[in-house]
């Protein structure tokens, strides 16, 4: 079996994982990698880019390296396709985040329905960083909308676009990336120095994962044109480069507002409104979001294989 099909097929079998099993309760690698960056960062930090430049280079370049280890190892037992279809689903399984990310987005939704705002405040945690105490039941439901957009690029297509382009190794270095970024990407008075690398390099690897999955929100949403239009006009608005096109691209599928003002931490930001066009989120949206946000990783899953194919080909 040649490299492409087994990407294909392991991929395919990662996302299944995904879809029945969902992300472990326990002994997740994810977390297991976010407690050893925790340790490094305990070891290396200063406040000073450069010693946070490290960090990013021995936490992700370390995931990336032992990842590499191991499909080299594959590459020369006796099984090695089965063994390399069998790691690139252990991997894609570990890395991506899409069924978690549906159903703690349902979890806020259904307690929304039901009328209880403090449950849907207190699940709301569980999928961004956002003040729950700030928000209304609408500004909740905004706030769910935009985080299943953000993670359907960072949890599913990202990494599928970089395990396609780089193989397992790709899968595990984009997935560290994510989770560097997370942890210390943010600009609080520790990490605006310390985490400049991290949040940079994961500007870079999510680039052309964010792209793809504003245009196949496109694609896959109620109204391609208002997607693109979206897109077009209001993604460079946004502060972040990525959650930009990703955001606004699903606003305008969904055909609603996304952006304005929100909290984090008892920080308080405006940000603009991504399609103008649309109407405010309501609850019933985070149920819409959650099938486009699955329509689009399927498609992604296309999308990569395809790649992989070619990239073969042409090598």
């Amino acid at each position: 079996m040649s490299a492409d099909r087994d990407f294909a097929y392991g991929a395919a079998a990662g996302l299944v994982g995904d879809l029945l099993l969902g992300d472990p309760r326990r002994g997740h690698p994810v977390a297991a990698f976010g407690r050893a960056a925790g340790a490094v960062e305990r070891v290396l930090w200063r406040d000073h880019r450069g010693w946070g430049a490290l960090h990013a280079v021995v936490c992700a370049g370390g995931a990336a390296g032992a990842a590499a280890l191991a499909a080299g190892l594959v590459r020369r037992s006796p099984a090695a396709s089965a063994g390399s279809v069998a790691l690139t689903a252990a991997a894609t399984w570990a890395v991506v985040g899409g069924t978690t990310l549906g159903r703690e987005a349902r979890a806020v939704g259904g307690a929304l329905e039901a009328g209880d705002i403090e449950v849907a405040r207190e699940r709301l945690p569980h999928l961004c960083g956002r003040d729950p105490q700030a928000l209304d039941a609408d500004g909740i439901a905004r706030a769910v909308v935009e985080s299943v957009a953000e993670n359907t690029s960072d949890a599913v297509v990202g990494a599928l676009v970089w395990g396609a382009l780089g193989g397992v190794p790709g899968l595990v270095g984009f997935r560290a990336v994510n989770t560097l970024d997370a942890m210390v990407g943010h600009k609080s008075p520790r990490y605006r120095r310390y985490g400049w690398a991290s949040a940079r390099l994961d500007d870079v690897m999510g680039w052309p994962g964010a792209r793809l999955t504003a245009v196949l929100a496109a694609l896959a949403g109620d109204s391609p044109r208002g997607a693109l239009r979206a897109w077009r006009t209001d993604a460079a608005k946004h502060p972040s480069p990525n959650a930009g096109p990703v955001e606004a691209s699903f606003a305008g599928a969904l055909g609603v507002r996304l952006g304005g003002t929100l909290s984090y931490a008892g920080r308080v930001e405006h940000r603009p409104v991504l399609n103008t066009e649309g109407r405010a989120v309501r609850v019933g949206d985070i149920e819409r979001a959650v099938r486009l946000s699955r329509r689009v990783s399927w498609l992604a899953l296309g999308v990569a294989v395809a790649a992989a194919r070619r990239k073969r080909r042409d090598a």
